[in-house]
């Protein structure tokens, strides 16, 4: 043994307990591991003066500089969360030697370089495997056991609060807005949710995800966001009659176009293995030239699982600390890749409108479409909304350009009363609806 390797927390809330916790709990299966002892000697909180049920090891302090001047303290987790002052408070610690794990996806995603370029001017390691997916691991598979494939695709479902609310309304029928409500009574969305529902939390995943994969770094605002709040029961219903189920996803991709990344709700295919991931759980299917295609599925969010991921990422510096040896992988971007706009980027469409219950209407959509350069694949009429018809058409692939032209054209309609809704429908690779 190695001796004691004392660590710095930032931040004492859901997951801060849950990493005190896990340490603690299996403190006789990590420490063979490490080859040290690893204890939390610090914990960095808003208000020193309140009551917690920590252990006596642990100091408790408001004063960032108990622990960045602390000579004996070689990690710090932060588990703060926001960008201020968690990415400040990270940089002096590697400034100060200090190696800095975190589960901070705002700062990942939007200064990631930043970071990377300050652990390697202080030749210490910067860790950040759950600032996506929670519990499972993604970020350490990407960097390391997928190295050696030319990644393609990264596709998944990495919002536990969207993905819950979307499994309730497709199998309860729930609205939109009672399904918001049991999300919050359940502690899966906040008091705002904005970010979930609004897919930003999914959008800086997603941003880390692809910066990874494609070895380039893709920032935030790159990512193309939708979220689900236009979803209602009347396009779950029609999806699953067409073979559908409507998932949040992140998607990236690397073609001859460039790189595809983008956040927004699709029609899935029931049969695609990302369909049959229900209420908080997470799923990342990946693609590469030499393993092919893979998928890692979990728990999403959580105090223990996320703490899980926490501690790997402890348990992986605390073995460079003990072998003095730091840095292993640092930013994997030293690509220069261009992107593909929205604008260009081909999918099938799922079109849902409101027009007059007359005859010709049906072939008038059907040209509007066509004028467009825009083919459908499949038209679904039946439900009457007082004097209206209700019309769904999917189109076959298009590129998105073409789809919005045809939005135009169809609003120009005498005969539609307005479009509810259009989803972009996401098949497999190859295929088409």
């Amino acid at each position: 043994m190695s001796g004691i390797i004392k660590v710095g927390l930032l931040g004492c809330g859901t997951v801060g307990t849950g990493v005190i916790k896990v340490l603690a709990e299996n403190a006789e299966e990590i420490t063979p591991k490490v080859g040290a002892q690893i204890i939390i000697s610090r914990v960095l909180v808003r208000d020193a003066q309140k009551k917690r049920d920590l252990p006596q090891s642990i100091s408790v302090t408001d004063n960032i500089e108990d622990i960045l001047n602390d000579p004996e303290i070689k990690i710090v987790i932060e588990l703060l969360g926001g960008i201020h002052p968690a990415r400040e408070y990270m940089l002096r610690a590697m400034q100060s030697g200090k190696n800095v794990v975190t589960a901070n996806k705002d700062v990942v995603a939007q200064f990631g370089k930043d970071m990377f370029a300050a652990a390697e001017a202080s030749d210490v390691d910067f860790m950040f495997e759950a600032s996506v997916g929670g519990g499972i691991p993604i970020i350490t598979p990407l960097k390391q056991c997928l190295t050696a494939n030319k990644l393609t695709e990264v596709i998944g479902i990495v919002n536990g609060t969207t993905n819950y609310m979307l499994t309730k309304m497709s199998e309860e029928g729930a609205s939109y807005d009672e399904v918001l409500k049991a999300a919050q009574e359940k502690g899966y969305a906040e008091a705002d949710p904005t970010a979930d529902v609004g897919g930003l939390d999914a959008a800086r995943k997603t941003a880390i995800l692809a910066s990874i994969a494609f070895n380039s770094r893709v920032g935030l605002d790159k990512v193309h966001v939708e979220g689900i709040t236009k979803i209602t029961p009347e396009d779950i219903a029609y999806a699953k009659e067409l073979g559908y189920t409507i998932k949040l996803l992140s998607i990236s991709r690397d073609d001859e176009k460039g790189i595809d990344v983008r956040v927004h709700p699709a029609l899935l295919p029931q049969s695609h293995p990302l369909a049959a991931v229900r209420n908080e759980f997470n799923a990342i299917f990946v693609k590469g030239n030499a393993v092919g295609e893979t998928m890692f599925y979990g728990r999403g969010a959580g105090q223990l699982p996320t703490a899980s991921a926490v501690i790997a990422d402890v348990v992986d510096v605390a073995r460079d600390i003990v072998k003095d040896r730091f840095g292993r992988i640092r930013c994997t971007c030293y690509e220069h890749k261009i992107f593909c706009p929205i604008e260009q980027t081909l999918s099938s469409y799922y079109v849902r409108l409101l027009v007059d219950d007359q005859p010709g209407v049906l072939g008038a959509i059907a040209m509007a479409f066509g004028q467009t350069g825009v083919s459908l694949s499949a038209v679904i009429q039946k439900r009457k909304v007082k004097s209206k018809a209700e019309i769904v058409a999917v189109t076959h692939k298009v590129e998105e350009a073409k789809i919005r032209q045809a939005e135009q054209v169809l609003n120009k309609l005498s005969a539609v009363d307005k479009i509810c809704n259009v989803i972009r429908v996401e098949e497999p690779t190859g295929q088409e609806a």
